[in-house]
């Protein structure tokens, strides 16, 4: 009976859980991050966090013994496809860059009543924020209501309560960092109904 108490304890001692690590950026096992389209920012995640796993998979010798294994002509695709992978990664960017530094913002304060109004911000997606996280911000800062909704063309606005239209004017350019060359304020009237 002792035999098998300790088989079965040395059974359940070997089935312990593995701690697995994943990449915080592509959240992939950091050995299949080359597979993903963010090789680049990958390595630089894991050499910060976990530099004794980034020693094992990209050290000079790790890299060596890899490319050993292969043939020369599949060491000649690896490290074309590489450059490849590099330029890409590089060129998208680049491009999220170049239309992040073009994309406008809109206040636009709109009439709704004779002396009410509210106030519309469109095109802060484009600049990496969160639309739903910004109405709840404004609204705690301007004690007024604010929402998300989405526009006739498909887009989506931040919609505040009042005329906020200068005070969202300084925090989008002092919080957000979006520059003053690219925000817009526009003064929209409610056309009556005849």
């Amino acid at each position: 009976m002792s035999t098998e108490a300790t088989a079965t304890e040395t059974a359940l001692a070997e089935q312990q859980a593995r701690h697995i690590v994943y990449c915080g950026v592509c959240t992939l096992p950091p050995e299949y991050c080359e597979f993903g389209g963010t090789a680049k920012k990958c390595r630089e995640w894991l050499e910060n966090n976990h530099p004794d796993m980034h020693e094992r998979l990209y050290s000079e010798e790790a890299v060596a013994a890899t490319l050993s294994t292969l043939s020369v002509d599949a060491q000649k695709r690896a490290a074309k496809d590489s450059q490849k992978k590099e330029a890409k990664a590089a060129a998208a960017e680049a491009k999220a860059a170049e239309t992040k530094a073009q994309a406008q913002v809109l206040i636009k304060r709109v009439e709704r009543n004779k002396r009410k109004y509210v106030t519309a911000v469109s095109g802060l997606e484009a600049h990496g924020m969160d639309l739903k996280k910004v109405a709840k911000e404004w609204g705690k800062k301007f004690a007024t209501g604010s929402s998300v909704t989405k526009t006739a063309s498909g887009g989506e606005e931040v919609v505040v309560q009042g005329d906020n239209s200068d005070e969202i004017f300084d925090w989008v350019v002092d919080v957000a960092g979006v520059p003053e060359a690219n925000v817009d304020c526009i003064e929209d009237k409610k056309k009556k109904a005849t």
